[in-house]
């Protein structure tokens, strides 16, 4: 059994940066991904789209970390095609992969992958930010990323000069219950982990997992509050 939903939310800006994307294969298989674009003028939208769409396009319906890194990869490329000297656009983003009863993650910036098995969080990405390292150099802890000074400030993103490196992982799913929510920043700043545990526990389906969790995020976001997007997965083992 799968199951999923997505959304994307403009927030108050006067535009929205985020893209998703997804590719269906046989039963049980899906490939999807969540973008945030960084550059402004419009460029933060163009790259995002272009690495949902290309890492979407691309996917050959397996669930292989490899094949992943290898597709972000090519959104690498394809950003840093499409910039000017005008527009240095750039993108962050995360891609799930489910086939065969295994599932594969890529990861580049701060647009998050968590885990949860039977209704409680095992595993969730790590951000490339500056905040992220500061948790790692002990300054600050982890519950202290969503307030840090320097949460903005982006170490990887799809677009950068050169290389960039991709993180990657995946897993054989033992039998159980399992939901993975992939969220930009905008998402995960307003809602809390256990929150995400807590309206998992009483969610119908991966959609209203989602609304449950936006009410939370309405309630304490400002009318100024950047875009903000999110795509649930359930399985069932």
């Amino acid at each position: 059994m799968l199951e999923f939903a997505t959304y994307s939310d403009q927030g108050g800006r006067s535009a929205n940066e985020d893209s998703i994307a997804w590719t269906p294969g046989r039963e049980g298989e899906l490939c999807l991904v969540v973008a945030d674009g960084l550059g402004g003028h419009g460029g933060g939208q163009v790259a995002s789209g272009l690495a949902a769409r290309t890492i979407g396009a691309g996917w050959e319906r397996q669930a292989d970390p490899e094949h992943l890194r290898v597709l972000v990869l090519r959104a690498h490329r394809a950003i840093q095609t499409a910039q000017s000297p005008q527009c240095t656009m750039k993108s962050t983003v995360a891609a799930l992969a489910v086939a065969g009863g295994q599932t594969a993650w890529a990861h580049v910036g701060d647009t998050r992958i968590y885990h949860f098995i039977q209704g409680r969080l095992v595993f969730q990405t790590k951000d490339h930010s500056a905040s992220q390292l500061a948790v790692w150099l002990g300054d600050i802890t982890q519950d202290q990323v969503r307030f840090h000074q320097d949460r903005c400030r982006i170490l990887r993103a799809l677009g950068q000069e050169g290389d960039v490196k991709v993180e990657t992982g995946g897993e054989q799913l033992e039998p159980g219950t399992h939901a993975f929510l992939l969220c930009t920043d905008g998402f995960w700043e307003y809602v809390l982990e256990e929150e995400m545990e807590e309206t998992l526990s009483r969610a119908q389906g991966p959609k209203d997992w989602l609304e449950r969790m936006r009410a939370r995020l309405n309630q304490r976001a400002p009318s100024d509050c950047d875009n903000n997007s999110a795509a649930a997965v359930w399985l069932r083992q």
